[in-house]
């Protein structure tokens, strides 16, 4: 079983703060290190550190070359990739004393998906397969309707939201991978169980995994509610974070392996990756999360 991963590639400029800028305010940063980011990208590195077998497809401009090179060694499939001579994606990332970001996006190429792009990346699917998105990418419509007469399942994660997204055929979707704010956006409620209750009517067919940030997460398989808490750790940086609990979610479910055992899993990852500095780079292997399990119990 693949899993498909039509997302976005980035270059991040993170830049260590003491407190996030405030309007009208100029300050000077700690540090700044600038590395391979996306959330399209750090999802295909947490699935392919997850085991799962992966593929990417997308589009960089040649100033992103080595985000493909990234991937490349991750075992990711990259043959989906445009190069172009555009300006790639980049994040601006500020990161306080706290270890909480604030973001900047400029889409750059990640916009410039074209239909033979999302038909030729299809192509490569079966009647089985997953299509995971976000919407960090144009071209969702496509790609959603595309998946779906094909026979592959699609797992979505709606981030960032924006008002275009209630006019995409989201009955399509199979999985949603949301955050407090993403569940609050779609279903139209704020309480994390009313949120869960919303999600569960407007789509009757698709899972629902909730994150709620330090209160844990919530999954909805279809038939029962699963709950897991955090996993207490130091928090260095939570760039990644929700990207490397998608990864390792959605690998854990294309295994077979039990609802518990795929919070557990998951939740784990992200609280390894929590404490590290640095989007793909924070995220762990799948040695070091089993290992990092092992140790709470």
């Amino acid at each position: 079983m693949k899993i498909l991963n039509v997302g976005s590639l980035n270059i991040d400029y993170v830049y260590q703060v003491a407190h996030f800028v405030q309007p009208g305010e100029t300050i000077a940063s700690l540090e700044l290190n600038k590395g391979c980011g996306g959330k399209g990208l750090n999802q295909s590195v947490a699935l392919a550190r997850a085991g799962a077998r992966t593929a990417h497809a997308g589009c960089v401009g040649r100033d992103g070359l080595f985000l493909l090179q990234q991937l490349e060694a991750e075992g990711v499939d990259i043959s989906g990739v445009r190069v172009t001579d555009a300006v790639s994606g980049h994040a601006i990332i500020q990161v306080d004393a706290a270890g909480q970001n604030a973001i900047l996006l400029y889409p750059g190429t990640n916009h410039a998906l074209t239909r033979e792009d999302i038909a030729a990346a299809l192509a490569g699917c079966a009647a089985g397969d997953w299509l995971l998105v976000q919407n960090e990418t144009n071209g969702l419509e496509d790609l959603l309707r595309g998946a779906a007469e094909r026979g592959v399942r699609i797992a979505l994660n709606p981030s960032p939201i924006t008002p275009d997204l209630a006019g995409l055929p989201l009955d399509l979707v199979d999985c949603f991978l949301l955050n407090e704010i993403e569940g609050a956006a779609l279903s139209g409620a704020q309480r994390p169980q009313e949120v869960l209750d919303g999600l569960r009517a407007r789509y009757p067919r698709a899972q629902i995994v909730l994150t709620l940030g330090e209160n844990g997460v919530r999954y909805w398989d279809g038939k029962t509610v699963f709950a897991h808490p955090i996993f207490q750790v130091p928090v260095v940086d939570t760039t990644a974070a929700g990207d490397t609990f998608t990864g390792y979610f959605l690998a854990g479910l294309t295994e077979g392996l039990p609802a518990p055992d795929i919070l557990r899993l998951a939740s784990g990852a992200a609280a390894l990756a929590v404490s590290r500095k640095g989007a793909a780079a924070s995220i762990p292997t799948r040695k070091e999360t089993e290992s990092f399990l092992r140790q709470q119990g």
